[in-house]
């Protein structure tokens, strides 16, 4: 069965592990990186749809910091919101406040239930 999530990392990081993913959409999250090419070390908010094995692998990783669940009513790290900052994520915002600031910009990190 698979579940997603959501973490914040680099661009290299996701590449090392994304062969794991079922599916994954991500976010540049540095100033300027909307320029191409993106180099390995953008901080990028991600969503991955995977099996219970890699998002174990993913957690156990210390290149990923795992968001709470997007329904919990538990505030994200005062890290995560710091590279979230740019999207417009306040300080104490929760997963599914990140995800629907994230989705202005790219619509399929909005948190779903299906």
């Amino acid at each position: 069965m698979h579940g997603k999530a959501y973490y914040v990392t680099t661009l290299g990081d996701w590449r090392r592990h994304s062969l794991r993913f079922a599916n994954s959409h991500w976010l540049a999250l540095d100033p300027g990186a909307s320029d191409a090419p993106l180099p390995t070390s953008t901080r990028i908010l991600l969503l991955v749809e995977a099996d219970e094995g890699a998002h174990l692998a993913l957690e156990d990783d210390p290149a990923f910091e795992p968001l709470p669940h997007p329904l919990a009513p538990r505030p994200i790290s005062a890290a995560a919101q710091e590279a979230l900052a740019p999207l417009g994520v306040a300080p104490g915002a929760t997963t599914f406040d990140a995800a629907e600031a994230a989705a202005r910009v790219h619509p399929l990190l909005r948190h779903r239930v299906f």
